[in-house]
């Protein structure tokens, strides 16, 4: 779940993961999200232009239900493949430097990925674009229909300049291993494993500050490990990581 800022100045909200912890969300705006989606349209049309032209080169004949059926696969199942396939980033989000996640911020599911999609006809009837226009510009966290139902958010992601093919284990490569100093539950390492997937969304203070409600409990006062309390967390989230 999360709330909006304390300022109207300030379309940032407050995410709130499951564990209790509190942390801020950058929601994208209109003209960025725009900009992302013409770019997968014209990735679309160029998709369907290649399998015309392959046609032709061919010389198989394409009748106007195939191109149809062709065309609705592409339009209804792009989105929810390259979110599933690429963290919540699909060619044009991924160029916009944003992504989706689920309101809480953890990674878009493909039962939200689905239903977000589905609704991307409703929330484009007929090519009446100003349905999502306005469901965006006056929506908190500028969520068109199709975000309310997937309980999804639209969000600027840090990572998606520098780490394009981002997955939680090459972000854990770069962190030194880290046993735990006492045994974890099943509970204790989900949370662990879901910070380390929130890692990239936190800045470097907030990061820390957020880990070291963990760290506190699993550190041992004559610990080894000269590390921060993000990293250290990282570490053992690397640790439980191998082990599934």
């Amino acid at each position: 779940m999360f709330q909006k800022q304390y300022t109207s100045y300030d379309p940032s909200l407050k995410a709130i993961t499951p564990e209790g912890i509190e942390f801020v969300l950058s929601p994208v705006g209109l003209p960025i999200r725009t900009a992302a989606y013409a770019i997968d349209k014209a990735i679309q049309w160029s998709l369907l232009l290649i399998i015309l032209i392959a046609f032709v080169f061919l010389r198989v004949a394409l009748g106007a239900w195939i191109f149809l059926i062709l065309s609705f696969l592409i339009d209804w199942f792009y989105h929810i493949i390259c979110e599933q396939l690429f963290k919540g980033q699909s060619p044009g989000k991924r160029i916009m430097g944003i992504r989706v996640v689920k309101s809480d911020g953890s990674p878009v599911d493909p039962a939200s990925s689905f239903l977000r999609n589905l609704l991307r006809f409703a929330d484009t009837f007929f090519f009446l674009f100003p349905i999502a226009f306005v469901s965006i510009a006056a929506s908190s966290g500028f969520r068109r229909l199709g975000d309310w139902a997937g309980g999804t958010i639209v969000v600027y992601s840090s990572i998606a300049a520098n780490t394009p093919r981002n997955s939680l284990s090459k972000l854990l490569e770069r962190y030194e291993l880290v046993n735990p100093s006492k045994p974890l539950s099943s509970d204790e390492k989900q949370a662990i494993l879901n910070f380390a997937r929130r890692y990239p969304l936190l800045g470097e203070a907030r990061a820390n500050e957020i880990a070291g409600i963990y760290t506190q409990y699993l550190k041992e006062e004559n610990n080894t490990y000269n590390l921060s309390n993000a990293a250290y967390l990282l570490g053992i989230a690397r640790k439980l990581a191998g082990e599934i």
